[in-house]
């Protein structure tokens, strides 16, 4: 997936997908835990999961008639990373990144 900043940006600005996004951070998690670790509604965890799966910012797995989230971390390193590129070229801790990677 193509990063776009405008849908990352507008995935993490919110708390609830901020608070899912880190239930969901290194393990895989169904909709009902989320649900009830967050006392929010069903359709709501689903309205955000959503917007965070457009964004690339979740995957998914499928198993039976569950389906699991987990963060992908992969995705979201890409997306900072090209946020410090167009937006901090010149600072200091984009250049020890980009020599990091490099190496």
């Amino acid at each position: 997936m193509k990063f776009n900043p405008v849908l990352f940006a507008k995935a993490i600005s919110d708390e609830t997908r901020q608070k899912i996004m880190q239930l969901c951070c290194c393990e895989w998690i169904s909709v009902g835990s989320i649900v009830e670790q967050l006392s929010v509604s069903q359709p709501t965890v689903s309205h955000h999961l959503a917007v965070l799966r457009q964004a690339g910012l979740v995957e998914t797995r499928e198993e039976g008639k569950q389906t699991y989230y987990r963060l992908n971390q992969r995705f979201i390193t890409n997306c900072c990373g090209q946020l410090m590129l167009k937006f901090a070229p010149e600072d200091e801790v984009t250049r020890q990144v980009i020599i990091k990677s490099s190496e």
